[in-house]
């Protein structure tokens, strides 16, 4: 499954970098992308698990920037 996300409050793109790093390390994560120019993070992960997947990048995300929100 593949879905983007609009991103408010994604400060810098060293930030996204990170934030990008750390997804992709999360099992079942098949390719990210977070973007600092357009706001938007573009997550594809397997079907079966992707709920599970999008709540552990949107702790990652408030982690590494805690003003940083993903728009669901």
């Amino acid at each position: 499954m593949r879905k983007v996300y609009r991103m408010e409050e994604l400060d810098c793109a060293n930030c996204a970098r990170k934030m990008e790093d750390a997804i992709r390390k999360i099992e079942g994560v098949e390719n990210v992308t977070v973007n600092f120019l357009t706001q938007k993070m573009i997550l594809q992960a397997e079907d079966s698990r992707f709920e599970s997947i999008l709540q552990q990048a949107i702790k990652i995300c408030r982690r590494v920037e805690p003003d940083c929100r993903i728009i669901l």
